[in-house]
């Protein structure tokens, strides 16, 4: 069994940053590929990006590409997720996930564990 936990959600300005951590349970960290996710009120859960288990190779969506950047500490059993240039759009709640399987796929699938989510408005 995997427990995620968010941290580090809030309110921000637009153009603000923030950045996320999502803090893992268990000795095999290093070997989840990665996940972040998000849901803004009355939308369905968006892909935002994911992190291979080493952390040398990342993947992100087109609305966030070149704004969030994210990276781990396996040492930590902690997932980042950097957010600069934000905007109201991007407000949602956040969640991070875990895919145990052996093989890294850069896309939104194959994700078997989730945090609770965390909350990040950002106001115009």
């Amino acid at each position: 069994q995997v427990q995620l936990v968010e941290s580090g959600g809030g309110l921000v300005q637009a153009g603000g940053s923030l950045r996320l951590s999502c803090a893992a349970s268990g000795r095999t960290f290093r070997t989840y590929h990665m996940g972040w996710f998000r849901q803004a009120p009355g939308k369905e859960r968006e892909f935002v990006g994911t992190i291979s288990s080493s952390g040398g190779s990342t993947y992100y969506a087109d609305s966030v590409k070149g704004r969030f950047t994210i990276s781990r500490d396996n040492a930590k059993n902690t997932v980042y997720l950097q957010m600069n240039s934000l905007t109201p759009d991007d407000t949602a709640v956040y969640y991070c996930a875990a895919n145990t399987g052996i093989w890294y796929s850069p896309g939104p699938r194959g994700f078997d564990y989730w945090g609770q989510g965390t909350q990040v408005t950002v106001s115009s």
